[in-house]
């Protein structure tokens, strides 16, 4: 059943929402309240970096089915609405959900009797026990629908995923069931709970895979302390399917946009109930430090040792993103260990394929792979994005004279990069021992 649905919110999840939701069939009206960003999607112009993304605003465009607006009030035939709104981590872990209540407060003049209203921001858990008493009326239901999108895969996770969670107190199952209505193009199963419920179920599964990596990256340093291969590790951890093959590659840690805040915001929500979290906490901190090991790591490749000087010494960087598929860099692990490689006094040249520019002094970014090359003590591999496998490595190591190559997301092939002549170092992988 077609649905006119509202949007409120034109960033990384309220865009997504917005164009995929007029791809189900509903018609859409997405609100943002920056002019100039509206402006530019009106245009169709994207400015995300996301696979399918833009071809989705373009034809939602062309057909009328999907309009940007600035004000609130364009929402006043919608049957529901999506608050896709920020909640930055603010002081002491907590999500800053003042955004949301701003908006919130201002939706019962506006939406029509009846009209439910969507949290698919990741909000405290509690939210939806609160927005009604913000709302101040009982003709506007109110329904969590938490958000599962991957960066770099949000389309495709929107149109196909593997779960629709909906939260909702039991006087609102039949808001519920029309929310669950704007997903029947989907075929994915529909779980119903109450909204508390599924507002925690989203920072669990984000607290759960910053766990799983921390975990694998302790992992991988025990590896090398004994001689085995963390590739194989993972490989046969992964056969067990209660484990699973995901997220146990070793890497710089943890980042972006989602897996930091959430688990701060998860450890606050414990602190607050009295409830110790430690294992939650002790992989924040293996986070931090196996960023200061990488660059460690690279130290030692290039110097001989941890306390070697890098005062002067040109490293390429291949990949800045906090991941591959995307142009993010908000708490990317690439970027603190370029900038922790900057203070060490090293000169820094990068390279990765959805990153133009950075606004940061102390590296370079080039347009082309093979100009990280140039000169360079080492290069060092921190976001895993598959074109770096097929790049010409003798080409690279015609550049860089006598050098190092430090992988630290194990991408590449050790066989192909030490044939080039140069020295391969991966995590979790022991130096062979000749006989």
């Amino acid at each position: 059943m077609a649905d006119r649905v509202g949007v409120i919110g034109a960033g990384y999840v309220g865009l997504t929402s917005a164009a995929c939701l007029k791809h189900l069939g509903h018609e859409v009206v997405c609100v943002d309240n920056d002019q100039s960003k509206v402006d530019a999607l009106v245009r169709g112009e994207v400015p995300i970096a996301e696979p399918g993304l833009t071809e989705l605003v373009h034809d939602g465009l062309n057909c009328g089915r999907l309009r940007f607006e600035t004000e609130l009030a364009a929402l006043s035939e919608v049957a529901v609405v999506l608050l896709c709104l920020p909640t930055p981590q603010g002081d002491g872990g907590d999500a800053d959900v003042r955004v949301l209540e701003e908006v919130v407060t201002a939706l019962p003049g506006v939406l029509a009797s009846g009209c439910v209203v969507v949290t698919k921001s990741t909000v405290p858990v509690g939210t939806g026990t609160r927005l009604p008493e913000l709302l101040g009326t009982p003709d506007l239901p109110v329904v969590s629908n938490p958000e599962f999108l991957r960066e770099g895969h949000a389309v495709e996770d929107f149109l196909n995923p593997d779960r629709i969670v909906l939260g909702a107190t039991a006087g609102n199952r039949r808001a519920a069931e029309r929310v669950a209505a704007l997903y029947d193009g989907t075929r994915a199963p529909v779980w119903f709970t109450d909204p508390a419920s599924a507002e925690l179920a989203k920072y669990a599964s984000n607290a759960f895979l910053a766990l799983k990596v921390s975990y694998v990256n302790i992992l991988a340093e025990l590896c090398e302390h004994h001689g085995a291969d963390i590739r194989d590790v993972g490989r046969l951890m992964g056969l067990d399917p209660r484990i699973g093959p995901a997220f146990l590659s070793p890497g710089p840690g943890w980042g972006g946009s989602c897996l930091p805040k959430d688990t701060a915001a998860l450890l606050r929500t414990a602190e607050n109930a009295g409830v110790d979290f430690g294992i939650l906490r002790d992989a924040v901190k293996a986070n931090a430090r196996q960023q200061a090991a990488v660059v460690r790591k690279i130290r030692c490749a290039i110097t001989g040792g941890p306390d070697g000087s890098l005062a002067g010494c040109r490293i390429g960087l291949l990949g800045l993103a906090f991941k591959a598929g995307t142009a993010d860099l908000r708490d990317s692990p690439a970027l603190a260990i370029a900038r922790e490689l900057a203070r060490s006094g090293a000169v820094l040249t990068a390279y990765d394929p959805g990153v133009d520019t950075v606004d940061a002094e102390f590296v370079q970014v080039v347009d082309d792979p093979y100009l990280v090359a140039k000169d360079a003590a080492a290069l060092v591999v921190l976001t895993e994005w598959a074109e770096f496998r097929d790049l010409d490595w003798d080409r690279l190591a015609a550049g860089t004279g006598d050098a190092v190559v430090v992988d630290a997301r194990n991408l590449l092939d050790p066989a192909a990069v030490t044939e080039a002549g140069f020295e391969h170092t991966g995590l979790g992988i022991a130096p062979k021992r000749t006989a």
